[in-house]
Order: C-alpha cells, then structure tokens, then sequence
C-alpha cells in the first residue's frame, strides 16, 4: 500500500466532497425542472451555491411544495 500524504489525502476529500455537491446539485435541479419547468437566472444561481446539507433538505421539502413561490419562501429562509 503506497503511503499517502496530507496534503493527498485532503485533496482526495476535497474530491469526494466536491462530487457528493455535483451529484446533490444536479439532483435537486432535475427535481426542480420536472416540477417547475426551467427556473429563472435568479433561483436558479440560489440553489447552485447552496451547501449539499441544504440540498438534501430541499430535495426532501420539495414534496411539501405546492407552488413555486414555496420553493422562493425556502430559498429566503437559506440566506
């Protein structure tokens, strides 16, 4: 087994980290889509800087949406 060092070890999380935000990211957004149709620039931009925690929990707050100024009210809450 190759020894690893700091420094590659903490790029490889940083990796991960960053590939578990790309897959939260394009799942929530896809959900968005099939529900919303195309989001504004604006809600858009809102949701792709969200942490992956919060996109979890907006993944899960979309059942509870009923319109598109539910998901808005979520996104205010956010910031």
């Amino acid at each position: 087994m190759p020894y690893i060092t700091s420094i590659e070890r903490i790029g490889r999380e940083e990796g991960r980290l960053e590939g578990r935000r790309e897959e939260a990211r394009t799942l929530v957004l896809r959900l968005l889509a099939k529900r919303y149709g195309a989001l504004s620039p604006s809600l858009l931009t809102q949701v792709q800087v969200l942490t992956v925690e919060q996109m979890e929990a907006l993944g899960e707050a979309l059942f509870d949406f009923t319109s598109m100024a539910d998901l808005e009210s979520w996104l205010s809450q956010q910031q």
